[in-house]
């Protein structure tokens, strides 16, 4: 049953690097809240997040799946989060509507790279979060490593509020170092049951070691607690939790957990600590929204009485139903057929129904209040990152910003029955997926789709030919090139002519120059600049921006988008009653065009991150290997079981067929993940050979 108390309300998003044990944990959250009556396995491809095909079949998750349990009069609403960094943007519009997190992390192998990628997103939303180290069953597992690995690489205020019983095949529990007992799982009952008894004689020690470490960090959150402790009276197990919770709430600590959740060992008091430390939607800062025009700040304070403001954070096709929205409601209440204003495009919009989701399973409910996250069907306009509101409340919450894609791949359908198809489902997907970009070669007249990554591309296209039943051909990977410039450049255009009975005539000047890396943003990789001295009228200054950066989508080289690149409106002319919309959007378009092909051009690459761990005798290939590609070592770090994690930058056209290559020279003990870390300009050799080899001669 939902509540509507918000401080009995827990947001939550489960996440970790790939293979963590994330699917798993939540598995057993659902099974001990009662939610499911059987736990399924990612091995089996039964599990009640993974619910997509490509998910079963592969063994990892690829979209965020939302579910809602309750533990102890609280309601959690949980987000499992995928571990691949192709799928890193369902991390990020994950996190970007959350109050807390639970990071999982595995106990051979720590802190892995999309651990550290996936922290550093927590860490640019302000999420609180737990960590919870998992797999202590396993060979190799090393719970004080991993606590120093966590404590080195991502936050230095982080502490074990629980300890391991034995390590590998002889752990059997957890001591609770607030309370100063041990927890023995019962394996027969599949962990349901458990025993609270006294620590064992031998680990005594090492407890109260540990728990003094914990209370000598914690008591500076309180005052008076911190004087009791300093004046050597003992804190209640009630004023620890009480310190921890207001650590966790105010960013300033993280607490660690561990167990193992394949073993059913470890699970219940995770929920514990979710719905005792994790915030309410009343405990992280107020939301901070402008006016829709941008000229003032307004404070988002959550409550269902209160006028509705919401956050659409995730767009799904369903075969069935329709266009599906998943919202975070910030403040009031939505009804099922209430009307709304999508903010960012003014149109109007209707709930038509309203959905709890429990995976792909659907719950029809008859509203949702302040602090909930659902789904409502009925929407046309409405898309990732936008805002929703009543009428008459109509504030701007900030959207997200997504990475740039780094490959690409040639599309084309088999039949004229095809095309309409393909067009529909690549529609829906950008709709979908925020960092699928598609677009047309004007060269070769190929539809090319982009993307994060190889198996990103490869989902899409399992996707196009199993959900949408498109016959199509499909072309080999392709780094998705851009294009910028080096140098700066002026042009002048004049339109003038005679559109029906009427002249239109229009005069513009540009300037087109290079810009810094510093001086652009995520979402803002170009700089617009008027400087001509006549002011016009508002419609002539949108219609010539419109047109210049329009402009920019279409560089000389492969007709990729040009980034880097400022343009100056240096003069704009006009003749009474001559000039219209028209005149300035062409003049505009021809001037930027040809200042842009008649200076210095360059190619710019997508730069991967490369994290490789292997057994230390391969460390000396691996890096000859690296820099035979053109790439460049950041760092080398040591890891558990006399591995080494060599951390690089090389650039995506180096790296296809890594895999393979990476096997042949550790004999197939080095594993590696690869994320995009920056577009950088190619050389000129390099630049030269590409172009022949993509145009063909």
């Amino acid at each position: 049953m939902a509540t509507t108390e918000l401080d009995k309300i827990r947001n939550i998003g489960i996440m970790a690097h790939i293979d963590a044990g994330k699917t798993t944990t939540t598995e057993r959250i659902l099974f001990y809240t009662g939610n499911i009556h059987r736990m399924g396995e990612v091995h089996d491809g039964n599990t009640t997040m993974d619910w997509m095909e490509q998910e079963k079949e592969r063994g990892i998750t690829i979209t965020s799946a939302t579910t809602v349990c309750h533990w102890k009069d609280h309601q959690i609403n949980i987000i499992d989060t995928p571990g691949h960094v192709d799928f890193t943007a369902e991390v990020e519009r994950s996190l970007r509507v959350l109050d807390g997190a639970v990071a999982v992390f595995c106990a051979v192998g720590g802190v892995e790279p999309q651990s550290e990628t996936v922290w550093h997103q927590a860490d640019k939303y302000k999420v609180p979060r737990i960590a919870f180290i998992n797999k202590l069953d396993r060979s190799g597992a090393d719970f004080e490593n991993v606590v120093e690995m966590i404590q080195e690489r991502l936050s230095d205020r982080a502490l074990p509020i629980q300890i391991p019983i034995g390590d590998e095949e002889c752990f059997q529990g957890i001591i609770d170092l607030i309370n100063m007992k041990a927890i023995i799982f019962d394996d027969s009952s599949l962990g349901a049951n458990f025993e609270i008894t006294e620590i064992p004689e031998e680990l005594q020690p090492d407890a109260e070691m540990h728990q003094e470490a914990l209370i000598d960090f914690i008591a500076e959150f309180d005052e008076e607690l911190m004087e009791k402790y300093l004046e050597g009276h003992a804190l209640t197990p009630c004023e620890i939790k009480k310190l921890i919770r207001k650590g966790v709430t105010s960013n300033n600590f993280i607490p660690i957990l561990c167990g193992s959740s394949l073993k059913n060992k470890g699970v219940q008091p995770l929920l514990d600590a979710i719905v005792n430390f994790l915030p309410s939607p009343l405990d992280v800062p107020p939301l901070i929204a402008t006016s829709s025009d941008g000229l003032t700040e307004e404070v988002v304070k959550p409550k269902s009485d209160a006028k509705f403001s919401g956050y659409a954070f995730k767009v799904v096709t369903d075969k069935f139903s329709g266009k599906l929205v998943y919202i975070r409601v910030y403040s009031g209440t939505l009804k099922k057929g209430d009307q709304f204003i999508n903010v960012n495009n003014g149109k109007k919009e209707r709930a038509g129904r309203i959905l709890q989701m429990y995976s792909n399973r659907k719950q029809d409910v008859d509203e949702l209040h302040a602090g909930d996250i659902g789904a409502i069907l009925g929407t046309k306009f409405t898309m990732t990152g936008e805002t929703i509101c009543e009428k008459g409340y109509e504030i701007l919450l900030a959207k997200m910003d997504f990475p740039d894609t780094v490959i690409s791949i040639a599309i084309e359908a088999k039949s004229k029955s095809d095309e309409a198809s393909l067009k529909d489902a690549l529609i829906k997907f950008q709709e979908e997926d925020p960092t699928v970009k598609v677009r047309e070669d004007k060269d070769t007249g190929q539809t090319l789709i982009s993307g994060m990554g190889e198996l990103h591309l490869e989902i899409i296209v399992d996707r196009l030919f199993r959900e949408f039943n498109v016959n199509a051909n499909i072309g080999d990977p392709q780094v998705a090139y851009k294009e910028t410039i080096t140098a700066a450049n002026s042009a002048q255009e004049t339109f003038d002519r005679m559109l029906g009975d009427k002249r239109c005539y229009a005069s513009i000047k540009v300037r087109v120059s290079p810009i810094n890396e510093n001086e652009f943003t995520p979402t803002q990789k170009n700089i617009y600049e008027y400087k001509a001295k006549n002011d016009l009228p508002l419609n002539f200054r949108h219609a010539i921006e419109e047109s210049v950066l329009n402009a920019l989508n279409d560089g000389p080289i492969f007709s990729a988008n040009l980034e880097r690149v400022r343009v100056e409106v240096l003069e704009a002319s006009t003749l009474p009653e001559e000039t219209n919309d028209t005149g300035f959007r062409i003049a505009s378009s021809v001037a930027v065009s040809r200042a842009i092909r008649e200076t210095k051009n360059a190619l710019l690459e997508p730069i991967m991150l490369v994290t490789v761990i292997t057994p230390e005798e391969n460390v000396g290939d691996l890096i000859s290997d690296i820099n035979s590609k053109r790439g460049k070592i950041e760092e080398i770090r040591s890891q558990n079981n006399n591995k080494q994690e060599i951390i690089s930058k090389i650039p995506m056209r180096e790296l296809f067929g890594y895999s393979t290559t990476i096997r042949s020279i550790s004999s197939g003990r080095a594993i590696y993940t690869m994320e995009y870390d920056s577009y950088q300009i190619v050389p000129n050799n390099i630049k030269e050979e590409i172009i022949k080899k993509i145009r063909g001669y």
